[in-house]
């Protein structure tokens, strides 16, 4: 791998937040061909991803993270305009959802959903180091994985140039009382992690306004509808971690937030990214947008912004080699 060189923006060095008029898409890219590629998790599990390539040297390695629903099936749109913009974008299939198919809606440990990206993390700067690449690497979690991208920067600074988080579900609406807990932790200490139960977003207006994309959701066969007892465990153990962690990560930061967002906990994840630590960091919100940001009838206008930032985060890395 060779690096490449490109002209700096003229962008102000940190942005605190900033208000996005909507306007409509104008689809300016159309889908790319994408890859399906798998990996072995170091217990055997096999990870499956979507890879969209440039056509040009990469600028950067974006690796992106879905919700708890979706997966990377949802986001062929935006990471199309990522590739054309010449960006190598691996949207990793979290194990159980998806592409894999395995042990469906489990988990057996938040340590586990960590692992199995710090994996492939890891694979990608051992590649770029090997090679004597210096393109920088970048974290994108969407929605419930907002918590787990906050994770690994705080864990594995060594591993990551820069993190997005679309809106994370660092706190979340909809999530379960210290009472279903309790019963939780008891089921599964009695045997019963495997039993699966419907996960609350049966509601598909929870995620777009929009009836094509609510149809959408509602008949994609890939989408997962339950998890078992032991998945719902780890994400309450990401949750807590998160909150009290997360905010370490230092590396420049992107949160996007849709307005009219009714799954995340808006100003609570507005106080988070005040507390985060990293002096390099950019708050947008859209206040006329639901949930999915690519689903909405502007999606164009957040993925501007995605761009600008990566460009944002390009030069930052470069400035430092």
């Amino acid at each position: 791998m060779t690096t490449v060189s490109s002209e700096p923006i003229n962008r102000p060095d940190s942005i605190e937040q900033r208000s996005v008029a909507t306007r409509r898409s104008t689809d300016r890219a159309s889908i790319r061909e994408h890859t399906i590629e798998t990996y072995a998790a170091s217990d055997g599990y096999l990870l499956h991803l979507r890879r969209w390539k440039p056509d040009v040297e990469p600028l950067a390695h974006v690796v992106a993270l879905h919700g708890v629903q979706s997966h990377s099936g949802w986001y062929t749109y935006s990471t199309s305009r990522l590739a054309a913009a010449g960006y190598d974008v691996h949207f990793l299939d979290r194990r159980g959802s998806g592409l894999n198919g395995e042990q469906r809606g489990n988990a057996p440990h938040h340590d586990r959903l960590i692992n199995d990206v710090c994996q492939y993390l890891t694979a990608i700067r051992h590649a770029e180091r090997t090679s004597g690449g210096h393109r920088p690497v970048i974290l994108l979690g969407v929605s419930w994985a907002g918590r787990l991208t906050s994770m690994l920067a705080s864990r594995r600074p060594d591993l990551l140039d820069g993190v997005a988080m679309l809106y994370p579900g660092i706190h979340a609406r909809i999530r379960p009382s210290r009472w279903q807990m309790l019963k939780l932790h008891l089921a599964v200490s009695q045997g019963y992690g495997w039993v699966s139960v419907p996960i609350p977003l049966t509601d598909t207006a929870l995620f777009t306004g929009d009836p094509a994309w609510q149809e959408f959701i509602r008949h994609d066969p890939l989408a997962l509808h339950k998890a078992t007892l032991s998945f719902l465990i780890a994400c309450r153990n990401l949750d807590e971690l998160a909150i009290h962690e997360g905010t370490q990560l230092k590396c420049p930061l992107l949160m996007m937030l849709a307005g009219q967002d009714r799954i995340i906990d808006n100003p609570r994840v507005k106080a988070f990214f005040h507390q985060v630590a990293s002096g390099d960091k950019w708050l947008l919100e859209y206040p006329n947008a639901q949930h999915t940001l690519e689903f909405e009838p502007n999606r164009d206008c957040f993925i501007d912004d995605l761009l600008d930032w990566l460009t944002h985060v390009v030069n930052v890395h470069r400035a430092g080699w």
